[in-house]
């Protein structure tokens, strides 16, 4: 009796959720961020007379960058908290995570703090994404031939 009791004071007191104007923040923040992208790369192409495939390269190094220096400067967490996973495309999310753990670790060292920590995050991501590239590529391969 005491837990259900329990549990139906903890679901008086659960804030409400408003899943529609989240889902719509956050539709508007990934949106606006992938129109800044699309701008960049407009821009890189004119600006550096570059070929779209040069210059996409340079809008990921961009979008890197920019989320490095907000994490950085802790910017990136209070834009987090408001736009919700729009802000979570994933690159930005990747950079944010390792640039993160960087300055989580800054304090042991270059080697045992910074290079530890970022490659903790790091390493997992890349063992799963060359092992899930094989399996795809294997099935591929099998299925459609060379």
């Amino acid at each position: 009796m005491e837990k259900k009791r329990l549990q139906e004071t903890a679901k008086k007191h659960v804030p409400p959720q408003h899943k529609g104007k989240n889902a719509l923040i956050a539709f508007i923040c990934g949106g606006t961020i992938g129109a800044l992208g699309q701008c960049l790369l407009y821009l890189y192409m004119e600006l550096f007379a570059m070929e779209e495939k040069s210059a996409l390269s340079l809008v990921v190094v961009t979008i890197i960058l920019a989320t490095a220096l907000a994490t950085g400067f802790g910017v990136y967490d209070k834009l987090a908290q408001r736009c919700g996973a729009g802000l979570f495309i994933p690159i930005s999310g990747f950079a944010n995570a390792l640039s993160a753990a960087a300055l989580e670790g800054r304090s042991e060292g270059p080697i045992y703090g910074i290079g530890t920590n970022m490659f903790k995050l790091a390493g997992s991501v890349l063992t799963y994404g060359i092992a899930s590239a094989f399996f795809f590529g294997a099935l591929r391969f099998l299925m459609f031939g060379g």
